[in-house]
């Protein structure tokens, strides 16, 4: 297994589309984001049915639809303004903000 860390400019709570996949065209949040693999979940896409164990007395088992992870290429981040774009940086003074590579905004 290679230690290989993806590297993204995308982060948590941030609302991406989907660019490719059979999810292609839906938008959502992030919700997390697995730098080792690659991956990220996003709220209400790639839902899977996944078989789960009763755990506790009042738990139900049974079949569960959670999300399962896209890959970070796949997605695009989606700016409040202009849409989906590229995310990029500005220095401002000491801090590094991001910014749409559309319309300048920072996020």
């Amino acid at each position: 297994m290679s230690d290989q860390k993806f590297k993204t400019k995308l982060k948590k709570d941030d609302t991406i589309k989907v660019i490719s996949g059979k999810e292609l065209g839906k938008q959502g949040k992030i919700v997390k984001i697995d730098l080792a693999k690659g991956r990220a979940i996003v709220q209400g896409l790639n839902m899977v049915k996944k078989a789960m164990k009763k755990r506790s007395q009042n738990d139900r088992g049974g079949i569960v639809e959670i999300e399962a992870p896209i890959r970070l290429c796949n997605m695009m981040f989606v700016c409040k303004k202009c849409g989906p774009t590229r995310i990029g940086y500005k220095i401002v003074g000491d801090a590094k903000k991001r910014v749409c590579r559309k319309c300048g905004e920072a996020l």
